[in-house]
């Protein structure tokens, strides 16, 4: 699993990056209670904002870790935002994209680095 400064996750398997927020992520959202996400076959370059989360008490922008298409969407956190802060780095996946770039995952930080730059 790669880390995003902006606190997303990627796991990645023959060329589809899986995508959600970290653990830390929810835990600083609190009780989500709305996920907006893009719609299959949607294109981002990495960077750019893929969706919204909210939750009691705010509202913030997920941003795309890697380039690509989305190939699928995880329709049950649209239905019960709560198993992101149940499970965030598992069933609580947000997407999964098409990579068009593998080299980009060079880029991101390790589970270890990433906890370093959150404590």
């Amino acid at each position: 699993m790669k880390y995003q400064k902006s606190h997303e996750w990627v796991k990645f398997e023959d060329g589809v990056a899986t995508i959600g927020i970290s653990d830390h992520a929810q835990e600083e959202l609190t009780e989500l209670c709305f996920i907006e996400l893009p719609s299959v076959g949607d294109t981002f370059e990495k960077g750019q904002t893929f969706g919204i989360v909210e939750s009691v008490k705010s509202a913030s922008d997920v941003f795309v870790p890697v380039s690509g298409e989305v190939i699928e969407i995880n329709e049950t956190i649209l239905d019960d935002p709560a198993i992101v802060n149940s499970d965030p780095e598992n069933e609580g996946w947000f997407l999964k994209i098409k990579m068009s770039d593998e080299s980009e995952l060079d880029d991101l930080l390790s589970e270890e680095d990433y906890k370093s730059s959150i404590t």
